[in-house]
């Protein structure tokens, strides 16, 4: 799996799952809601005072065109109700005078039905009694019906009048315009009473005397206005109206008032049609007439006060509906602005934070495990510190800070294990490698003392290459280790002489066919690890091709240094396999991919040698179906032959050498070496027995053609990848034949024994060497 693919059952779709919410639109959603709702609530109260303040401003409008009127036919009706009950009495002028109240009292009640219709305000019960004021004056005039229920029908007209006002004009909502509309009702109720007063001792008429009925009416009228004046109005009124009201109490007409109706209370005189009043009574009607017109100023007064404190209230709901609205657009706006800022600012630091962490984890971290695991030593001023910062930010931080280090740890004692154990398997294949390069010491010697003796010579140079393969193997060790192939080339090596050193390190060297040029040599301090690379790709060649193909081996001069192409006929490889392998070929695998992969470590050493050497290895597919490794060696590597001069590559005419597998010629015949024309480095030295000399580090002995047990087969190039990639496929030797031709693939537990005699491995090793030589003089009479 793709370290970032997501993780899950594979195929299960992701789009069931909860998709989060980024910090951002959190953030934002954070600041959004109690701003909505805020919002929400300012305009809720600013509409709610809107409304109350367009509700006061129409009470008072309709107060102002309603109120007035209204005011006027209560008056107009209390006059006429007095007039009435002075005709019915029989008093002298009342026809007169009941006529112009009646007047007056008509004009009042059209311009308050007038008003009436336009308001909105509802006066029905004001317009039904209305109806039968005719019908009352018609009984009126013709004294029909009793006074009584005339005047209740006057009175019942008030009421309801006082009612309409108290009903349409409180405004119940405003405790303090209820508290100064209070006193206004209780004072039209007041001067009503009065009225009803005044209307009694008018129905008196001259003769001074009252029903019983009546009489009880008084009296209750006195005692109603004295308790309204006393408890609902005086407490209530400011101190300026209190003060007018008491000049009113104050005033001579208001004093004469009380003295008659105390006179009537207390110097009555029963008579058998029910109460005569005392001769007081006279004075009533012109001190109601003064002092009810003070009162009527009052109480128009009081009712200004109660529309100018409406029309006030208006406005200062408007004015707070206004402070409301800024206020909050104000506060809204401080909100939003830190709002913005706060979240930039996390934003920001978590912006940074998350830069900070990526850079940590793809550069930082990549670049200190690299160094650690190359045994270098690691800045810990580039990790991230811990700062202590105290919010959930720095927190973070220090968090990520804290595992950073931990990691770091982790890997720095990891490097230190694998430097340990590197060193330790330097040590090892280091010692294993001295005791194999005495055994081929020891060999060689052998060789020389017990020459004559055939059967043994063979089965010491069978010996000889097993030792070789060894210690390859035991240099692989120490390259993988990370330790250094040891070299004892003083001297540079031709390219020719390199190659044959080469291919002297594999078992089926006869196989292989050489290629190459004289004029072009290789620094010594690289001699060994370009051996041994390109002895490993040999090795892996004859190994994964048919056994009687041909492995090429060709060198030339290009653009960017010396080009070693080796070819062999093995199974196709697909491209993307070949692409994949590549990619592998030179990242140096951990131990646990080593340890999986322990039976095929030949291209890991290629890579760890290509690495070091700064050279570069491509394997791709060959013209013939097989696998063509292409090494591009650099070119501080290479030195021009001494003595000679490169040419270039295309006037290179490679001969195949054909080294045969037995000769006929004896042992003793064989022809002495050659001395070595002036070539320049790397003589070949020969034994006392007529054997070339292996190097101390690397002996060219070419091995018997015995077969020898193959080993393990190994994945061509198949480098080790992580544990959850799928394995590469493994290459057989011989799967490209027939079926009838297949080989039994079992395992071996012994060696087969050798059938070829020890005159067969002479004749060979000299036709080897006089085959060398050959082509190496072929190559000097071509050079110019």
């Amino acid at each position: 799996m793709s370290p970032i693919e997501p993780e899950g059952v594979p195929g299960q779709s992701t789009a069931r799952r909860r998709r989060r919410v980024r910090l951002r639109t959190l953030l934002i959603w954070l600041a959004v809601i109690p701003t909505a709702a805020m919002g929400t609530q300012v305009a809720v109260t600013a509409e709610r005072l809107l409304a109350q303040s367009e509700l006061l401003r129409a009470d008072v409008a309709d107060a102002e065109r309603i109120g007035l009127p209204l005011y006027t036919l209560m008056v107009d009706m209390q006059a006429e109700r007095t007039m009435t009950a002075g005709l019915w009495a029989g008093t002298a002028g009342a026809e007169e005078e009941l006529r112009i109240r009646r007047d007056a009292t008509d004009q009042g009640v059209a311009g308050f039905r007038g008003l009436a219709e336009a308001s909105n305000t509802s006066f029905d019960d004001v317009n039904r009694r209305l109806e039968g004021l005719a019908a009352y004056r018609q009984r009126a005039d013709a004294r029909t019906g009793g006074a009584d229920g005339t005047l209740a029908y006057y009175t019942g007209v008030i009421d309801a009048v006082i009612q309409a006002y108290q009903r349409e004009f409180s405004h119940a909502d405003d405790a303090d315009i209820v508290q100064e509309n209070r006193p206004v009702v209780s004072m039209l109720a007041a001067t009503e009473m009065v009225a009803r007063e005044d209307t009694i001792l008018s129905l008196a008429g001259p003769s001074r005397q009252l029903s019983a009925a009546g009489f009880d009416q008084f009296i209750s009228a006195v005692g109603a206005h004295r308790h309204l004046y006393e408890t609902w109005i005086v407490p209530y009124l400011p101190e300026r109206d209190r003060r007018f009201y008491e000049r009113i109490v104050a005033s001579p007409d208001w004093q004469a008032k009380l003295r008659i109706e105390n006179a009537i209370i207390a110097d009555h005189t029963d008579v058998e049609s029910g109460v005569r009043l005392p001769a007081e009574v006279a004075g009533w009607r012109s001190a109601h007439a003064n002092f009810s017109v003070q009162m009527a100023s009052l109480n128009i007064d009081r009712a200004r006060k109660v529309l100018t404190l409406g029309e006030a209230k208006a406005a200062e709901l408007e004015t707070e509906v206004a402070w409301l609205i800024g206020g909050s657009g104000g506060g809204l706006l401080v909100v939003v602005t830190v709002v913005v800022l706060t979240t930039r600012s996390l934003l920001r630091r978590l912006h940074d934070l998350h830069e900070r962490t990526v850079t940590v984890a793809e550069e930082t971290l990549p670049d200190v495990v690299d160094r650690l695991q190359r045994g270098r030593p690691v800045d810990d001023a580039v990790l991230p510190a811990v700062r202590g910062d105290g919010d959930e930010v720095g927190r973070i931080s220090d968090a990520f800070a804290r595992a950073v280090a931990v990691s770091v740890d982790g890997h720095r004692q990891l490097a230190a294990e694998r430097h340990g154990f590197g060193l330790f398997a330097t040590g090892i294949a280091s010692r294993t490698g001295n005791l194999v390069s005495r055994q081929l010491s020891l060999t060689e010697d052998l060789q020389d003392t017990f020459g004559h003796d055939e059967a043994l010579l063979a089965q010491l140079m069978r010996a000889d290459q097993l030792t070789v393969g060894m210690r390859r193997q035991i240099e692989n060790l120490l390259i993988l280790a990370g330790g250094e192939v040891p070299d004892p080339h003083t001297e540079p090596m031709r390219i020719a002489d390199l190659l044959r050193e080469a291919a002297a390190e594999v078992e089926d060297f006869r196989r292989i066919e050489r290629q190459a040029l004289d004029e072009t040599s290789v620094e010594p301090q690289a001699i060994s690890q370009v051996s041994h690379l390109l002895a490993e790709l040999l090795d892996n060649a004859t190994r994964f091709s048919p056994p009687r193909s041909k492995v090429v081996i060709r060198a030339e001069m290009v653009a960017d240094g010396l080009s070693v192409e080796i070819e062999d006929r093995g199974p196709r490889v697909s491209p993307e396999r070949y692409e994949e392998m590549n990619g592998r070929l030179h990242q140096a695998p951990p131990y646990s991919v080593l340890a999986q992969n322990a039976h095929r470590l030949g291209l890991f050493v290629v890579g760890h040698l290509a690495d070091q050497l700064r050279a570069t290895v491509t394997l791709r597919r060959s013209v013939y179906g097989g696998t063509s490794a292409v090494v591009i060696l650099p070119g501080e590597l290479l030195v021009a032959t001494e003595g000679e001069t490169p040419r270039a590559p295309a006037a290179s005419a490679p001969v195949a050498v054909a080294v045969p597998a037995r000769s006929p010629e004896p042992p003793a015949a064989l022809p002495a070496p050659r001395p070595a024309v002036e070539r320049g480095p790397e003589p070949v030295e020969h034994t006392a027995a007529g054997l070339p000399s292996r190097p101390v580090k690397l002996p060219a002995r070419v091995p018997v053609s015995a077969p020898v047990p193959a080993p393990e087969p190994e994945v061509r190039p198949a480098l080790a990848a992580a544990p959850a990639r799928p394995a590469l496929p493994e290459r057989v030797p011989q799967t490209h034949i027939a079926e009838q031709l297949r080989e039994p693939r079992a395992p071996e537990t012994a060696l087969r024994p050798d059938t070829e005699t020890p005159e067969e491995v002479a004749d060979a090793w000299a036709d080897y060497e006089r085959g060398t030589q050959t082509v190496e003089e072929e190559l000097r009479r071509d050079r110019p």
